[in-house]
Order: structure tokens, then sequence, then C-alpha cells
């Protein structure tokens, strides 16, 4: 279940990212234009800082199936993460700053044990993240709010 949960977020949140919103068939081409600037301007959310800025590694077999900080066996192929300090069970969104990709992953365990590293993705976050067998990317740290993790729950269930 947080296997298919997790899967349905990553999608989500990368077709939402990816898709550009155009104006829908009740809303005419004039009427868009006439908008005065500072409607326009006024309108659009100033980005929120992020939780945190810096590289990320990622880990493969040689752990998959050994005991996680949570308990749970570590899934190379889980969207999952190990983070020094996010409470175990937090979701973070992870954005890749060399493509701009981006996936939610829960952080189960601890780490990087190595200096100047942020955070461990499991391989299968790494893969939506595209590193393309690079050990190491430079990445963006949002962390997600459990009233957000739900509403994206709620999308990823609808079939």
């Amino acid at each position: 279940m947080r296997r298919r949960i997790a899967h349905g977020l990553a999608i989500f949140l990368l077709v939402s990212l990816g898709a550009a919103q155009g104006p829908n068939s009740s809303v005419s081409v004039n009427n868009q234009s006439q908008k005065t600037k500072s409607s326009a301007t006024a309108a659009k959310k100033p980005h929120a800082k992020p939780y945190q800025v810096g590289t990320a590694s990622w880990y493969g077999d040689y752990f998959e199936g050994k005991a996680t900080a949570s308990g749970e066996p570590y899934n190379m192929y889980d969207l999952t993460a190990a983070h020094p300090t996010l409470p175990l069970g937090s979701w973070v969104k992870v954005t890749n700053l060399r493509n701009r990709k981006a996936v939610v992953v829960r952080v189960n365990d601890r780490g990087p044990v190595v200096p100047g590293r942020i955070i461990d993705l499991s391989y299968g976050a790494a893969q939506a993240l595209q590193f393309n067998g690079r050990g190491l990317q430079p990445v963006r740290l949002d962390v997600i709010q459990p009233r957000e993790v739900a509403a994206l729950e709620t999308v990823a269930d609808q079939p």
C-alpha cells in the first residue's frame, strides 16, 4: 500500500509540475489579455524557502532487505530516503536541480553518513529524478505537510 501511495504521489507531482495550464473553454483569450499587470502579479505566490539545498546520493542493492532505522526492510525500488534529522515518516519533495525533476519520498532511515551530503535516496527515487548513473546530484528539499500528503493520497487512490 505504501509503495502504491508513494508511486501515486510521484506521478502526481511529475505530471503537475510538467504540465502548463492554458485558458479553459469558458475564458476567452481577449478576457485574458485585458487583465492588468498588477492583478497578474498579485495572483502569483512567492516561492517558499527550501528546507535544504545540497548534495544527494543514493543507495541500492547492498542494503536490500536490511532493516532501516524505522524497522522496516529496505526496498531499493520504494520512494524512500535517509535523512540525518527529519523525523522518521516525514514526507519530502526532492527536486533535482540539474533537470528540475521532482519526487516525493518518505524518510524511513538515518543518514547520510558521508560529510557534505544532505540526503540518501533509494534507487527508485534516484531513477525517478533521472540521476542517470551519477551517484551525486544537487537537490532541493521541501518538507511536505501531512495535510498535503493526505490530499495527494486521495488523488493517487482515484482510478
